[in-house]
């Protein structure tokens, strides 16, 4: 039978956990409360940080390209405005004789000027026509699916890849006039050798043969890409109505190149005004004066040849701000033509 006494509640030395105090409460209490503020201060100062960062870090990546705009850029061309303005010799470049605008006014009288900027333009067309013209028709044919269409890609990306001064040196032996595989060529073909060096126009197509030789895969492969976002609904509606591959080609395709035909044309027409490497070593040992007579000496050619053979560095710059004037106008004739295009379309 059980008994109705209450049971005695088990000492400390029967293995009871002693009951809290409250100082010792307290102090858990305040731990947790400096542990969670200690996390909240944490989480806080991640938090800024976060923001910081998220704020801050895409000038941090940019920044190393306007270091760089800045010094081999910007700089650069303030300097040479600046110089353009001076009598000052590469010798002495810290003597300047400020002579205002005489520099850019001796260019309009100097013959040198402008038979270099003369031969600027019309190595520009030679160059400019048939490399933008090979250029499509290619990127044309590599538009349709071909076996092994990536090896042809690669292949006429590989002149582009190639360095200036082997292209040229090689193209030198090529119209050598005395032991040249061209000019052997053209004996086969029962015609006289030429002197492709010393004339005027042949040293010009010389010159214009490097730049297309090795241009043309670069322009072809931009062509391809636009070429491969126009739309098939297109080439199917025209051959629906019937039309053949060429006029898919001349009535579907062209049009559409339009906007990437101008940008290259602006593109090449810029890396023509600043033609150097190729009529520089076509030349051979005979410097930057573009042969004999000057008949393929480019206004990069003039600007070398003032600065740093005949060191006027006033002279020099006063050439380069020329160009980059030039420049200038082909830029703002690239914008109305693309503004004009716009609104056609």
């Amino acid at each position: 039978m059980a008994s109705d006494a209450p049971t005695a509640a088990p000492s400390e030395e029967e293995g009871a956990a002693p009951a809290p105090s409250s100082a010792t409460a307290s102090t858990r209490r305040a731990r947790t409360h400096l542990g969670d503020e200690r996390d909240g201060k944490r989480a806080e100062r991640r938090s800024r940080w976060y923001r910081r960062d998220v704020r801050w870090s895409p000038y941090a990546f940019v920044a190393p390209f306007f270091v760089f705009f800045l010094a081999f850029g910007l700089f650069p061309l303030l300097y040479t405005g600046w110089a353009s303005l001076h009598r000052v010799e590469l010798t002495a470049p810290g003597d300047m004789e400020w002579v205002g605008l005489r520099n850019f006014s001796r260019l309009l009288s100097d013959e040198f000027f402008w038979n270099a900027l003369k031969n600027t333009l019309s190595i520009g067309v030679l160059s400019t026509v048939p490399q933008l013209l090979i250029a499509l028709g290619i990127a044309h044919l590599l538009n349709y699916r071909l076996r092994g269409s990536m090896f042809f890609r690669v292949a006429v990306l590989t002149p582009y890849a190639t360095s200036v001064a082997a292209a040229t040196l090689v193209f030198v032996l090529l119209f050598g006039r005395d032991y040249g595989m061209i000019n052997w060529a053209l004996g086969m073909a029962g015609i006289d050798p030429v002197d492709w060096q010393n004339g005027a126009w042949t040293s010009q197509l010389a010159v214009s043969t490097i730049v297309v030789w090795r241009w043309t895969g670069y322009n072809a492969l931009i062509y391809l890409a636009a070429m491969q976002s126009i739309p098939d609904d297109l080439y199917e509606s025209a051959a629906l109505d019937g039309a053949s591959r060429w006029q898919q080609f001349v009535h579907v395709t062209v049009p559409s190149l339009r906007p990437t035909i101008l940008f290259t044309v602006v593109v090449s027409t810029i890396g023509a005004t600043q033609l150097f490497g190729e009529p520089l070593l076509f030349n051979g040992a005979g410097g930057a004066n573009g042969g004999a007579n000057h008949q393929f000496q480019t206004l990069g050619l003039y600007l070398y040849e003032q600065g740093w053979v005949n060191l006027h560095l006033g002279r020099a710059s006063a050439i380069a701000w020329t160009m980059f004037l030039i420049l200038l106008v082909v830029g703002a004739v690239n914008w109305l033509i693309s503004r004009r295009l716009r609104k056609s379309s």
